[in-house]
């Protein structure tokens, strides 16, 4: 279970390459007897780690690891759980080159990209050092003759997260430093398709003292994982990224056994051009949200709107498409590279057959990328389409992939209301000299994350990544105070006396 993602197809594949272990407790376990998966370099096609496949019983030692060290975690103040979060920045920051590299090399994107992933994973560590401040309660005097009223926040109990491959390092980052913070213990099942990322961050939340053993594990693993831990009765919250069909899965799973979640799903966003746009400024910022990290991210931008007639239309094509052609398609680790290779072969023919689709339905191919796709079959070059059929799946579908759709319209109304007519709200942007343009487009358009001349509108880690419609099921986002009021539940005591 995914983000946007395959598995890859061979099963103990190379006895070679090292078996990762699993956290348990405080200690590194092998799982010696599972079955693995192979985690494989998507440049190269090499084989880097073997992936156990841990089920119901694995995910039950690491719950039950959990359990037992939440008393002491959660009796543990306020301020010296927060210098433990700063301790694992300190970890953190001593290894920021090598999980820098480890992402590039485990997911693939490049290097620039990876560096600014673990750069936000870090906000978000410090973020959370602030909780002595962010877990105060209320109160409120006299409320009646005699009567006091507080309200005091208090853990949640033991948590679980489920993670994407497309931020092996920075997703994992949005829920541990909170969750620990706010007191409660930590249950991670990162991808199984580059989660040597994960494990590393688990190296340096074993290096930090005050953290004790058992509230933080990590679980390696796929399906049966998952299940594994949306099953445990032992499981009080799961936060989830991932597909949006597997997020509502999740959603709906988890709140049938009565546990909190958050389950973060895909995305369709769109880029508005406005005909007064600055394309010197726009289209860098186009290429970057439609094309980094080889498209794979909730945030990328993946239509673009351009509004204006038909030499406006003709323009910005050529525009796009000139842009698109000048980027360079290699190996993350490569400083020349644009665009990444996809995270396996499995997800570059899901693109290319998506593009195929589209090119039968009537879509005008501008630009086509399909051609060599590397020694791993991974690679896909920029690709550019005009979504004549502004329903179709190429408009309206997350492909997840290095693919930019245009839709062209007549005006601002129409672009909005193209925008709105999407079942996904994650993000979006315009590009526009006009004020007047930009606050209707703020006001009006139904997602959660907006830019205004800015291409990837990623919120800094103060404030909630907020995905609307099926980008979110559940009631508070990853990061900011929703953070904070996910990992801990409110308690009001009236008094008199």
């Amino acid at each position: 279970m995914e983000s946007e993602g395959a598995t890859p197809k061979s099963i103990n594949g190379s006895q070679r390459a090292p078996l990762l272990p699993n956290y348990v407790g405080g200690a590194w376990r092998l799982m010696n007897g599972l079955e693995t998966i192979d985690d494989v370099d998507p440049a190269s096609g090499e084989t880097l780690a073997r992936v156990p496949l841990s089920g119901a019983a694995e995910v039950g030692e690491a719950v039950a690891a959990a359990r037992a060290a939440l008393p002491q975690w959660r009796e543990l103040p306020p301020q010296r759980r927060a210098r433990a979060v700063l301790a694992l920045r300190e970890e953190l920051l001593a290894r920021r080159d090598e999980l820098t590299r480890l992402v590039s090399v485990d997911m693939g994107k490049t290097l620039e990209d990876a560096a600014g992933e673990v750069g936000r994973g870090l906000e978000s560590v410090e973020s959370a050092a602030a909780i002595p401040h962010l877990m105060k309660g209320e109160t409120l005097e006299g409320v009646a003759a005699g009567v006091d009223v507080e309200m005091v926040r208090q853990p949640v109990g033991v948590v679980a997260a489920i993670t994407p491959f497309n931020f092996p390092a920075m997703i994992p980052l949005w829920f541990l430093p909170y969750a620990l913070a706010c007191g409660n213990t930590f249950v991670l099942k990162p991808s199984e398709l580059d989660p040597r990322p994960a494990a590393l961050i688990s190296s340096a939340v074993h290096a930090v003292e005050d953290i004790p053993p058992g509230a933080f594990n990590l679980v390696h693993g796929a399906h049966d994982a998952v299940n594994g831990l949306l099953d445990h009765p032992e499981v009080d919250a799961v936060s989830f990224v991932g597909q949006a069909k597997t997020a509502r899965m999740v959603a709906e799973r988890a709140a049938a056994a009565g546990k909190r979640v958050q389950a973060l799903g895909g995305a369709k966003n769109s880029l508005i051009v406005m005909p007064d746009a600055d394309l010197s400024q726009a289209l860098p910022a186009i290429m970057g949200s439609a094309f980094g990290a080889a498209g794979q991210r909730c945030l990328a931008g993946s239509v673009c709107v351009v509004v204006g007639g038909s030499e406006r239309r003709t323009e910005l094509r050529g525009e796009l498409v000139a842009a698109a052609s000048e980027l360079r398609v290699g190996r993350g680790e490569d400083a020349e590279t644009d665009v990444c290779p996809l995270v396996s072969a499995a997800a570059r023919e899901r693109v290319a057959a998506a593009i195929g689709r589209a090119a039968e339905a009537g879509a005008k191919l501008l630009l086509d990328g399909r051609g060599d796709a590397g020694p791993a079959g991974t690679l896909l070059g920029p690709t550019v389409a005009v979504a004549v059929d502004h329903e179709s799946e190429l408009a309206r579908e997350e492909l997840f992939g290095p693919l930019l759709s245009l839709v062209e319209v007549d005006d601002l109304d129409a672009a909005i209301a193209f925008v709105n007519g999407s079942r996904y709200g994650n993000a979006g942007a315009i590009f526009t000299r006009s004020g007047a343009a930009a606050r209707q487009y703020r006001r009006e358009v139904k997602a959660g994350m907006l830019g205004v001349n800015i291409g990837v509108p990623a919120p800094v880690a103060w404030f909630p990544f907020s995905g609307w419609g099926d980008s979110l099921d559940g009631d508070l986002h990853a990061n900011g105070m929703d953070a904070v009021d996910f990992y801990t539940r409110k308690k009001v005591v009236t008094s008199r006396w």
